[in-house]
């Protein structure tokens, strides 16, 4: 009996050996295209936030600089906050927490940004951050 399956496995070896190669072939590709995915959706996710802070920080140039209320509309910039949020909802822990700093800048100094140097350097310095992180983000996809 013992002869007659080692038998049957001498015969059958490149089968079986096809078959685990398969398998394990299948089991890769499904792991990178996941993997590849992700990384796509975090790609596309903090592009998307790049344009957003650049869109961002025209508002506050705007409101500091111009003193034009309709282009600086605190609105406005509220519209590209919750935008870059919700994005970040998508990336690392890291980028959540970066836009969270941001928010918090944007939501305690957006209604002096007009006449305060330190509202200003406040908001941009956590631009500045979310940008950072972002691009740090990036730097490590694979």
């Amino acid at each position: 009996m013992a002869n007659a399956f080692v038998e049957q496995l001498r015969r059958n070896a490149v089968a079986l050996i096809s078959l685990v190669v398969a398998i394990s072939s299948l089991s890769y590709n499904t792991w990178r295209n996941e993997a590849t995915e992700d990384n796509r959706n975090q790609r596309v996710a903090a592009f998307e936030i790049l344009l957003k802070l650049g869109e961002l920080q025209q508002v506050v140039f705007h409101v500091h600089y111009d003193k034009d209320f309709d282009r600086g509309n605190p609105r406005i910039g509220w519209a590209y906050m919750l935008t870059i949020n919700a994005l970040a909802q998508l990336l690392p822990d890291a980028m959540q927490a970066a836009t969270s700093g941001l928010l918090q800048a944007w939501g305690e100094n957006r209604e002096s940004l007009a006449d305060s140097t330190a509202s200003l350097e406040i908001v941009m310095q956590a631009l500045d951050d979310t940008r950072n992180q972002t691009l740090v983000l990036l730097h490590s996809l694979e």
